[in-house]
């Protein structure tokens, strides 16, 4: 069997470009590519599933973003927190009789002369970020691991200015070679140093490449040939791509890439390619929170029945006050960070309320999204520490949060600001509240009196039973729920009994008690409601109130 002659790994390019010279030499029309990529996706998916090609990529990281070679395989794991539109560019043209793409790529690998034989198409642009509230056991990328044989500087040109590194590589492609132009100089592919020139290669890197943190790392990852309804804002994916990310680019017009002029100046001013990578996506998935624990399948999420999200259940543990919270509110919320995937801890005061940015908000002097506190991934975790409230004044934009937060709890979804119009969007958070008496700002589905008996040492976990915890948190919010036709008479009898004990009960009520009988079902592993998982439910519901008196 004859090897690949290209590299997908190093030289991802190399391979886009074998498969388009023979897509076109069997005679197939390059101007039919424009929604195909004939054959590119097959070829990786191969590579990376089938050969587990996959774990020798890299992640792109704000700490391994000096490491990792420009022009070669990366995967990026975030969440989509804005969309930016489409981006023109010259997608297949002629040169000298020979038809060549630009696509995958930001910068041009031939010379582009006037030729009628050009054709325009576009992509679609995604502002991704690190997951908002994702805690460090559930990021498989904090480790700062990656394939060696991706090492290199990122601007080979300043790397062989500052460090001396005077020998010129060839590309590893044996189809095609790029010719000696400038800007293929900054795209040089299949590259490598010599072992013992890495480490003086990769510290001079560093220093040219901007300093980032995980809260200010930024990826625009350029998509084709996916239907927009597989892309949505929010969700969390892993992108797997070409990387282009040249620390040395101008922010200015004149260093605009020469594919970029079909795209308004106004929509990148603030994502230059000297600070903001770009990943060119070949393969991507869309992430559950099974994922964050380990490979599983797609996680199913809370279902809407007209205006109703069916499934949600917010908690109001009472009886705190700022010493109590200091204790076992320090503890539950470092439970809630080592079993889930993503938390948020919000101190609510009137101060908060006053002046945070809950909702997104759409700028239109840089045509972003700026985010807000609420717009987080499916499965995220919200903390509310109520016990830091006291009397006050809430502005208009109190007022507002307050109501966002409310909306967010009863109906899942947040509203966007695109200050012409709003927006709601479908949101799949919990929400828990902390707080000295019934919450009358944010009433949640249910109320429980909180009784510690004491506040024993804090005990250590070992990994494995974490991880077992962790997956089974996963796991039983995935599993599928139904009601048998025998347990649907007798929840039916039990509600209708209930109703005639008290007048005040309403369909909230019963609501609630069906999401409590799936949730108990689903702790054991199972399925169907089973009259013992009624029972139970029952029985937690009595012992509820008892403690509210």
């Amino acid at each position: 069997m004859v090897g690949r002659q290209y590299d997908c790994l190093l030289n991802p390019l190399g391979a886009v470009r074998s498969t388009f010279d023979k897509a076109v030499a069997s005679g197939s029309d390059p101007a039919s590519f424009h929604r195909s990529d004939w054959g590119v996706s097959d070829l990786f998916r191969d590579f990376l599933f089938q050969n587990d090609g996959v774990s020798q990529v890299p992640f792109l990281t704000h700490s391994t973003v000096k490491w990792v070679r420009p022009n070669s395989l990366v995967r990026f794991r975030g969440m989509i927190q804005d969309m930016l539109g489409n981006e023109c560019y010259v997608g297949a043209y002629k040169n000298e009789g020979t038809w060549n793409t630009n696509k995958f790529t930001d910068v041009s690998q031939f010379p582009m002369g006037p030729s009628p034989d050009t054709w325009l198409w576009d992509r679609r642009l995604l502002l991704c970020v690190p997951v908002p509230g994702q805690n460090s056991w559930a990021d498989s990328t904090s480790d700062g691991s990656i394939n060696t044989h991706a090492i290199t500087a990122n601007q080979e040109k300043r790397q062989r200015d500052t460090c001396s590194v005077s020998s010129e590589v060839e590309m590893q492609d044996s189809n095609n070679e790029m010719p000696d132009s400038p800007r293929a100089k900054k795209m040089r592919e299949g590259e490598s140093f010599p072992t013992e020139n890495m480490a003086e290669a990769a510290d001079c890197s560093m220093s040219l490449v901007p300093d980032f943190d995980k809260n200010n790392f930024q990826c625009l990852v350029k998509i084709y040939d996916t239907p927009e309804s597989d892309l949505k804002l929010n969700d969390v994916f892993e992108f797997i791509g070409v990387l282009t990310f040249d620390s040395d680019a101008k922010d200015d017009k004149k260093d605009k890439n020469e594919l970029e002029n079909c795209f308004g100046d106004e929509e990148l001013v603030n994502l230059p390619s000297s600070k903001v990578p770009r990943l060119h996506c070949l393969v991507h998935r869309k992430l559950s929170l099974h994922d964050m624990v380990f490979s599983s399948p797609t996680l199913e999420v809370h279902v809407r029945a007209d205006s109703i999200a069916v499934g949600k259940l917010s908690l109001n543990l009472t009886n705190f006050d700022k010493s109590s919270v200091s204790v076992f509110g320090n503890r539950i919320d470092a439970a809630v960070k080592n079993l889930l995937p993503y938390s948020h801890c919000i101190p609510l005061t009137v101060e908060y309320l006053n002046t945070a940015s809950l909702a997104p908000v759409k700028d239109y002097q840089t045509n972003r999204l700026v985010p807000g506190v609420l717009q987080c991934a499916e499965g995220s975790h919200f903390t509310i520490d109520e016990t830091r409230l006291q009397s006050g004044t809430l502005n208009s934009n109190g007022v507002e949060n307050t109501r966002l937060l409310r909306d967010l709890m009863e109906f899942q979804k947040v509203e966007y600001d695109f200050k012409f119009y709003k927006m709601k969007m479908d949101a799949d958070a919990q929400v828990l509240i902390l707080s000295e008496g019934k919450s009358n700002i944010l009433p949640a589905d249910i109320v429980l009196r909180f009784n510690p008996s004491s506040a024993g040492p804090i005990g250590t976990v070992d990994e494995e039973k974490l991880n077992a915890w962790r997956w089974y948190l996963a796991t039983v919010r995935s599993l599928p729920h139904s009601i048998g036709t025998e347990m649907q008479k007798v929840v039916e009898d039990d509600m209708v009994a209930a109703r005639q004990a008290d007048r005040g009960l309403g369909t909230e009520d019963f609501n609630r008690w069906l999401t409590m009988g799936r949730l108990m079902a689903a702790s054991f592993g199972e399925t169907c409601l089973l009259p013992e998982h009624w029972q139970t439910v029952k029985e937690m519901e009595r012992l509820r109130k008892d403690r509210l008196k």
